[in-house]
């Protein structure tokens, strides 16, 4: 929200000179956030003008410019630069007369842009200053002319002050407007919340206004049939009449420059009126035309199939939860979002129906997000305007149209209100000194709680707090303690580090979440956070190993239609971050993440319960009944390497990224967790046949091992069509597995203090069985005495059977408390070859 401080002024007392700083400070001491300053980045002399003659020159490149003699101080008196009071002054506009008072920049002056003003030859002559148009001075878009002016409707002396005139000296502060304060989107919201900050004076613009009496004539129904959470979408209606207005007529200088200020604007008369009230008291208006409508107005919810070309010219295709204002013609506006075009003010509107209505948030925020046409209107509304205020906001259209553009009050009108006030608080005694530890005062409490606007009774043991009109967001007792705190001021908080209660800290899945980051990232890699939802092809093509189709959760509202899909892998996700980082020169990456995949069962029905309003504790069923709504959700670990992990350097060459690079840091990762790994030929439809592994976890003697991961080089041609290197070296692990078979503790290895006897082992299997089978099978049949166990040669060829394949392993052994005998590693050896032969048909070697 931007708040010009002329505007703020005028509703409360600033001491003069008061800067941008000290409003910032003062406001952010009641609790709304600092977001910047604004003003017209003008710096004078920029003076009142008057044209006293000109003379047209046509030149060479076909342009007419107009040497103008251009009065810029009193007769005799020097101008505000120190020169002469009459100046020479090339113009290249022609919609101005002699005689005309004009704005006129004077050597010296800076205008946005940091344009700087100085005395310069041109198109033959000196030109000493400018004339300026609108949009030269910030004031709007027009350019096509120098701004005049007697269309402003002034008429002040040669060589007054221009920027003060047109309200150019203004500035604005800007402020983070939370959405449960939605009082404080109006310069009388902002205004009370300085005066709360500072104790100044607060004068309530809406109080000031002269409400007239019920007016009736105009006829006005709420038929909503279909209440949002029980709720009917508008509880208040005021209608207004006004005749006679001038739509051509311009709207004052000092209302464009708060609007623009204001983040909004100019248009027309009559619309910057119902925007100027809108910022003032926080009520949105709308105007119609009257001669436009046809009959009373309905306000109702659509119906199947209804649409509505709105004020931007889009024909929308309503829904049936859209409030809807209608009139015998059909639909003519969008409640509280924006209005039809049929009934649109334009500059032949002579009567002006000026509506101010009071919506249901929820109703507006939904349809402003379902048509994705969020408007200044909607913005308050989602945040809850103050019911109480239309009647006020829409006697001040009617009094802006009577003094501006020349109106008429009509006696035509309504006055529909059905709101209810807001529900009484209890605060019981002490209450807020507990909850906030501070010992405030009966008179502290009670003062503030009246400064916010709200009624007191007292009670036994407390009081009963009505919360004011404005301010919906008051619901509990703490919310009441929250408003003491504030305007108390938070400085009387003290600052106390809290104790942490004994036991608590990092769950055993956590901290193993946070070693695994710590140890990918100490070992090379840079974790990234990718975007969690994918298209339905990167879910089929990375999902799964083979063809089989990948169940997956698809989001009902979508932020981008393109990736309506929750990832059930980290995959696509790594592949477009490199495709970003590649294309902006970052050509050598390691690449990791870890998060959360959603990988539904086939079959299961996600997401269809409805989620409770949070005024109670669901009960046990209902959270059960969530819960099974919601996929499994495994934490994954991904990890992606291309370009080179050396660089090319003197007596070194390249060396690059691949597949062995992505099985260390599996390797690594899975040593920081204490979870042994089994490595095995692999296939996957997205990776390199020949170039894939699958990680696997062993459970026991003649127990199946958990599969974990995949590890392996994309596909060439997948990287052709990504973009990507030819060799890219992928690893996605399920990291929950991981953590649940790790060990529950880390048991440290003593030092051997004997020595270890090693022998080797050839042992012939069909090529079809996986060497890390045979390994598991050598390891489990060794025993204890076995410390380590490698598979060093693969041979197939001549000597070995066709469709065999022999397999070496270097075995370790070594006993804790004696020195082994050549016979007990043999008897181990030969226990671990038995087992291997039992398992897979294995013969040795000799």
């Amino acid at each position: 929200m931007r708040i010009p401080i002329s505007w703020l002024a005028e509703f409360v007392e600033l001491p003069v000179g008061t800067t941008v700083a000290e409003i910032h400070a003062a406001l952010v001491s009641v609790g709304l956030e600092e977001e910047g300053s604004h003003d017209f980045d003008i710096e004078g002399p920029v003076v009142v003008g008057e044209v006293l003659e000109f003379t047209e020159e046509p030149q060479s490149n076909g342009k007419t410019i107009r040497w103008c003699s251009v009065r810029v101080a009193a007769v005799g008196q020097s101008g505000a630069d120190g020169g002469a009071d009459v100046r020479g002054i090339v113009c290249g506009a022609h919609n101005f007369f002699a005689g005309d008072k004009v704005v006129v920049t004077l050597p010296g002056a800076i205008l946005p842009g940091d344009f700087a003003i100085a005395a310069r030859k041109t198109y033959g002559h000196v030109s000493d200053g400018m004339i300026a148009s609108a949009r030269e001075l910030g004031l709007g878009d027009d350019h096509d002319g120098i701004l005049r002016l007697s269309t402003l409707g002034l008429d002040p002396a040669v060589g007054t002050d221009a920027l003060g005139l047109l309200g150019l000296d203004d500035a604005a502060v800007e402020v983070n407007v939370t959405p449960d304060r939605g009082y404080a989107f109006s310069i009388r919201g902002i205004a009370r919340e300085y005066a709360h900050a500072t104790g100044a004076a607060f004068r309530d613009p809406a109080a000031a206004l002269t409400l007239p009496p019920v007016l009736e004539g105009f006829s006005v129904a709420i038929d909503d049939q279909a209440p949002i959470r029980g709720r009917v979408g508008a509880t208040v209606f005021v209608t207004r009449v006004v005749r006679g207005v001038d739509a051509r007529a311009a709207s004052p200088a000092w209302m464009v420059s708060r609007l623009k200020l204001a983040g909004i604007r100019s248009i027309s008369l009559i619309v910057d009126i119902t925007n100027y009230v809108m910022l003032e008291l926080g009520q949105p208006i709308h105007g119609y035309d009257l001669d436009k409508l046809s009959g009373g107005i309905v306000v109702r919810r659509s119906q199947a199939g209804e649409t509505l070309t709105t004020l931007d010219g889009q024909t929308r295709q309503l829904d049936p939860e859209d409030l809807v204002i209608t009139d015998d013609s059909g639909i003519i506006g969008l409640a509280g979002v924006m209005g039809g075009f049929s009934t649109e003010i334009s500059d032949e509107t002579v009567n002006v129906l000026v509506e101010a209505a009071n919506f249901d948030p929820t109703s507006i925020a939904r349809t402003a997000r379902r048509h994705k046409l969020p408007s200044e209107a909607s913005k308050r509304f989602e945040r809850g305007v103050d019911p109480e205020v239309a009647g006020a906001a829409a006697a001040r259209v009617v009094q802006l149209l009577e003094e501006l553009a020349g109106g008429r009050a009509d006696e035509l009108g309504s006055g529909y209100h059905e709101h209810s006030r807001l529900e009484p608080i209890f605060l019981p005694d002490a209450y807020i000194s507990g909850l906030v530890g501070v010992n405030y005062t009966d008179d502290e409490i009670t003062s503030s709680l009246i400064e916010i606007g709200a009624t007191l009774e007292y009670a036994r043991d407390g009081l009963v707090v009505t919360p004011p009109s404005w301010r919906p967001d008051l619901t509990h007792k703490s919310t009441l303690a929250e408003e003491v705190a504030r305007i108390v001021g938070y400085s009387r908080i003290p600052s106390e580090i809290p104790v942490a209660p004994p036991g608590r800290g990092y769950t055993r899945e956590q901290s193993l979440r946070r070693l695994a980051a710590e140890t990918l990232a100490a070992s090379g890699s840079t974790e990234v956070l990718a975007y969690p939802f994918v298209s339905s092809n990167a879910n089929a093509l990375f999902g799964s190993a083979d063809e089989t189709a990948v169940a997956a959760v698809k989001l009902a509202n979508p932020l981008d239609a393109e990736v309506p899909y929750l990832r059930a892998t980290l995959i696509p996700g790594l592949i477009d971050i490199a495709r970003r980082n590649l294309s902006r020169g970052l050509t050598d990456l390691a690449l990791f993440e870890i998060g959360a995949v959603f990988q539904p069962e086939t079959g299961v029905e996600y997401g269809v319960h409805d989620v409770p309003l949070g005024a109670a504790l669901p009960a046990p069923e209902t959270l059960a009944a969530l819960n099974a709504s919601i996929p499994p959700q495994p934490w994954h670990v991904g990890l992606l390497f291309l370009g080179h992990s050396v660089d090319k350097q003197p007596g070194q060459p390249a060396v690059s990224f691949g597949i062995a690079d992505a099985l260390d840091a599996v390797r690594v990762l899975a040593a920081a967790l204490d979870v042994p790994l089994s490595i095995r030929q692999g296939t996957h439809k997205a990776l390199h046949p020949g170039r894939t592994a699958d990680i696997f976890v062993p459970t026991g003697a003649g127990a199946a091992a958990v599969h974990v991961g995949v590890v392996g080089e994309l596909l060439p041609s997948l990287a052709d069509e990504f973009d990507l290197p030819r060799v890219v070296a992928l690893a996605e692990l399920d990291l929950s597995a991981l953590i649940d078979l790790a060990a529950r503790s880390v048991q440290a290895t003593p030092l051997a203090g004997y020595p270890a006897a090693t022998q080797d082992v050839s042992l012939v299997v069909a090529d079809s069985i996986a060497a890390a089978d045979v390994l598991d099978a050598v390891r489990w049949g060794a025993g204890e005495l076995l410390e380590s166990i490698r598979l060093v040669d693969d041979y197939r060829g001549a000597g070995i059977g066709a469709g065999l394949k022999s397999l070496t392993f270097a075995l370790r052994f070594r006993a804790p408390d004696r020195t082994l005998t050549a016979a007990e590693a043999s008897d181990a050896r030969i226990a671990g070859a038995a087992e291997a032969e039992r398992r897979y048909g294995a013969t040795v070697r000799e």
